[in-house]
């Protein structure tokens, strides 16, 4: 069988070594270029079995801490890093290709607090930079579907809540209302973004005073009620909510070790803590079956997908991105 190179699409190919993962190269006698068969090119460009790399993505996906996972697999904690950022780098061509011009009806908005390196007062006292201390993710999920619309890594500012909106606007097509909690920065950001495309509801919570008992323990206010006003356009006040989404901050927390509270697993650096994230939310929209669909996916219930992937059926279809 003869190979066909995949620049000028001619047969008149020969064997041209290996590439430092053994990987078999072909050089086009038309065109001098070089190339690796797409049916033998590797998923992951790392010397690490591809199983035992899907493995350990599914264990830190499901709550594992990177040393539990290195302990577990016997994969060392820096090549698990690398690995994350190799695959963070796949799961962002598939986002790309996937998550644009979506049509939804009701959109919930929150943002999730983690930090990265040390606490805000820390990274204030010590003037250390920006990349460090308070972590914000914004997320925008679809109420019907349980899709991950589209979400940003920042601080909680004007700044970038008009990042996140932009992304959301880019990620979705026609009109629909978007709920978010009170805000402030959300009632600029929205109508800005949108113009009159979207209706803007928010809804905010009141507490009871805290008792002697609730100072004690480690837990939030009890809630008496919440407030919910139109923002912008005409939202129907009935469908307001951030439940979903709220829902959601939680199932982040579970599958993503750096997220859980009064642990040392935070985030050292923000590129590792984005890398994990984009693992994340591709493998929650494509991969995690959600228990409100019935064991379907989020993607499967938008139809982006007719069926749930696996990590490696995530890296195959990044195979298949050309990236101009």
């Amino acid at each position: 069988m003869k190979m066909i190179c995949i620049t000028c699409q001619h047969d008149n190919c020969k064997k041209n070594g290996r590439d430092h993962l053994g990987q078999q190269r072909f050089k086009c006698q038309s065109c001098n270029k070089t190339f690796i068969d797409k049916e033998t090119r590797p998923l992951l460009h790392m010397r690490i079995d591809p199983k035992q790399a899907e493995m350990c993505l599914n264990m830190l996906l499901e709550g594992m801490s990177i040393n539990a996972t290195s302990r577990m697999t016997g994969v060392a904690k820096n090549t698990i890093l690398d690995l994350i950022e190799t695959a963070a780098d796949q799961c962002e061509k598939v986002w790309d290709r996937h998550m644009v011009s979506l049509e939804v009806s009701d959109v919930e908005c929150d943002e999730i607090w983690s930090f990265v390196g040390m606490k805000e007062k820390t990274r204030e006292r010590l003037g250390a930079d920006n990349e460090f201390g308070d972590a914000y993710v914004f997320t925008a999920l679809d109420g019907k579907t349980k899709l991950i619309i589209t979400w940003h890594l920042g601080k909680r500012s004007s700044s970038d809540t008009h990042q996140f909106t932009r992304k959301l606007s880019n990620a979705t097509t026609g009109g629909f209302q978007i709920n978010t909690d009170g805000y402030g920065p959300y009632k600029t950001a929205i109508p800005a973004t949108f113009g009159s495309r979207v209706d803007h509801a928010s809804i905010v919570k009141v507490y009871n005073s805290p008792t002697p008992e609730d100072q004690r323990k480690y837990s939030p206010a009890r809630i008496a009620g919440t407030e919910k006003t139109a923002s912008s356009g005409n939202p129907d006040l009935e469908r307001a909510s951030t439940s979903y989404v709220e829902r959601h901050n939680r199932t982040i927390r579970m599958a993503v070790r750096r997220f859980t509270r009064l642990t040392d697993a935070h985030s050292k650096l923000w590129r590792n803590h984005e890398a994990m994230l984009k693992v994340f939310f591709c493998w929650y929209n494509f991969c995690r079956p959600h228990m409100t669909l019935k064991g379907n996916t989020p993607a499967m219930a938008t139809g982006l997908t007719d069926r749930r992937w696996s990590i490696s059926d995530l890296l195959k279809e990044a195979s298949t991105i050309t990236v101009n």
